[in-house]
This record gives C-alpha cells, structure tokens and sequence, in this order.
C-alpha cells in the first residue's frame, strides 16, 4: 500500500514502518493487492480535529480518528477494484490526533506507536467499508483490528 504521508505532525520513521505494515495486514485480509491501493495520511491538532469532526460528523468533540473514504460502501469499492483492475486506487483519507492517541496510550497502558496503528488500522477499515454501528458489526470490526495488530506483533487492545 502506498501511504501519501502529511509530513506535518507526521510520527518518526519506526512508526511510519509499523503503520505500513499494520496496513499491509488489513489489505491482506481482505483480499486487497497492497500496490493496488493508496491512503492519504495526516495528523492534526485536537483544535483542528474537533472542527473537522463537528463539520463532517455533526459531532461537536475532539475524536482520535477520521476516515474520509473515497468510495461509499464496499461493494463500489469492490466494483471499483474490477473495472480499473492494476491501477492504483484512492482508498481515502484519514486523519489521527496525535493528543488523543498519547492520552488513549496512557489510559490502555501501552505505547503511542502502537495505540497510533490501532487509529490507523480502526480507519483504514472504514476506508473498506466496515463500521461498528451495531454490536455485530462492531464484533467483526474488533476481530479485523486484532488480527492485524497481531501480524505486526502489537497486543490487542484492552
């Protein structure tokens, strides 16, 4: 997967590596060719990312992670895989809080580059179409986040 990187509040190298790898993951299980793909990364402030929240979700808080998908559900971006079949695609856009991602690391107990996979990981998946608006939904969500935690070596999260 290609990862267009904000290099604003963007994190350090090592990070950058887990990130891909993390991505790399949830592609793989879902059947995604990694070099068929791109995601657009930025990182933001709480002030910056309370009013992107507010404007696009209603939801007038800061949140730790925003998907922006280019596609509106998965099947258009199955649809999509078809008909431009060895192009590279948009996924979308996602964009992490930093803040929030070093208070949620405190608060889990484990560290900022593995709660910021988790951010990325939680958004990369809504790129592809899953969400958490239901318990079972939200049951097969966690399950996709886990397994690709776990296939870069960072533990589930408590």
């Amino acid at each position: 997967m290609n990862i267009v990187w904000d290099e604003t509040g963007a994190p350090d190298t090592a990070t950058k590596e887990t990130l891909s790898r993390a991505g790399d993951a949830v592609l793989r299980r879902a059947s995604v060719a990694g070099d068929t793909v791109e995601v657009s990364l930025s990182f933001t402030d709480a002030g910056a990312m309370r009013e992107l929240n507010a404007r696009y979700r209603g939801v007038d808080r800061v949140t730790d992670v925003l998907s922006f998908p280019q596609y509106e559900s998965s099947d258009a971006f199955k649809d999509a895989i078809e008909r431009f079949a060895g192009m590279r695609m948009s996924l979308g856009d996602i964009v992490i809080c930093p803040e929030r991602a070093l208070a949620q690391a405190s608060e889990y107990g484990h560290s900022p580059e593995r709660e910021t996979a988790y951010l990325f990981v939680h958004g990369l998946l809504h790129l592809l179409g899953c969400d958490h608006e239901d318990e079972d939904a939200k049951r097969r969500m966690r399950t996709e986040e886990e397994a690709a935690m776990a296939a870069v070596s960072l533990s589930p999260r408590r």
